[in-house]
């Protein structure tokens, strides 16, 4: 009886654990969406009038291809990453092989399968559970992972740029506004251009102090400081996060399985032997295995377009050993 009280009292205690876990992830996903919502608002009422009313045609041209693109692709593996489940093994025997059985699910566990504490399942091929889509990444939804952290990366990075004379315009203006009160009329105002003026970056545009700051002009420069300060500052850690998932995607490695092959490669080592991780394909294969291009329109259909096509193989079974041939049929 106490045996049955003490597995009841720490089931509710697992559940209630998990409903938190939950709770909490939903309130990154809200972040996220805020986060990237008040930039759009910035970009759309404040840069993109200025840049349609003073830049040339082409740059006019590029600015709204290339925005709208790089928006279209966020979106879309955004939702993707969110929505899509990872892949959860069968809990029921079937004729797939497994490599263990998992203690907590209790289920056979397939190679590169395993169990995630907060979501309380097993998950194909886990990487990791991210918070900032309340799902764990898996089989199913790892290249939409991927996929989505770099066009943000590539989103902020552009914003960064683009945006760096504005910043430093909004940055002096709002020291000049401070210092309005004890400057006399009719010194010269630089780097105010764009921001009063509209023109385009790096250019001067000297005009007399103004008599009165309004609020709409507070506002804007304030929201220009803050888009580069957020774009720049997510460019540096979500771009250094892009890129080690892709370099252990050149290695046909997750980040758990980043950890277990590194202790197994000094294990082996001590022995004087040599490890071989046997996901491993060459890194042109496994990013063709990860991206699903089988044919070369796929790398336009496939990578640079959005599209929801599934991962090559079930996620229950994967060829062990390097090989040189290409792994996806044309």
């Amino acid at each position: 009886m106490a045996y049955l009280i003490a597995l009841s009292f720490n089931s509710r205690a697992l559940h209630d654990a998990v409903k938190l876990n939950v709770a909490t992830d939903k309130m990154f996903v809200f972040l996220v969406v805020v986060l990237t919502s008040s930039i759009l608002v910035i970009v759309y009422l404040i840069l993109l009038p200025m840049i349609i009313s003073t830049y040339p045609p082409i740059w006019v041209a590029w600015h709204l291809c290339y925005g709208h693109w790089n928006l279209v692709m966020i979106v879309f593996h955004y939702y993707k990453a969110t929505k899509t489940a990872p892949g959860y093994p069968p809990t029921e025997k079937n004729d797939s092989p497994f490599v263990s059985v998992c203690k907590k699910c209790i289920i056979p566990k397939p190679a590169r399968t395993h169990h995630c504490g907060i979501c309380n399942r097993c998950i194909l091929k886990m990487d990791h559970h991210c918070p900032w889509l309340n799902n764990c990444v898996g089989h199913l939804n790892h290249r939409y992972f991927f996929s989505f952290c770099l066009s943000l990366a590539l989103g902020c990075v552009y914003c960064s740029i683009s945006g760096r004379y504005m910043f430093l315009d909004a940055y002096n203006a709002l020291e000049h506004f401070k210092h309005l009160d004890v400057e006399k009329s009719g010194v010269p105002v630089t780097g105010m251009g764009v921001l009063i003026g509209l023109l385009p970056p790096g250019q001067t545009n000297y005009q007399t102090a103004a008599p009165t700051y309004t609020f709409k002009e507070k506002m804007i420069h304030k929201s220009i400081i803050y888009m580069w300060v957020l774009t720049s500052t997510v460019s540096v850690t979500l771009g250094s996060l892009t890129m080690w998932h892709a370099i252990l995607i050149s290695r046909g490695e997750t980040s758990i399985e980043r950890h277990t092959n590194s202790k197994e490669t000094k294990r082996m080592a001590n022995r004087g032997r040599i490890y071989k991780n046997p996901f491993n394909y060459g890194k042109l294969n496994n990013w063709k295995i990860f991206l699903g291009v089988g044919k070369t329109s796929h790398w336009l259909t496939r990578v640079l377009l959005p599209s929801g096509h599934t991962p090559p193989g079930d996620g229950l079974t994967w060829d062990a050993f390097p090989v040189k041939k290409d792994l996806i049929p044309v």
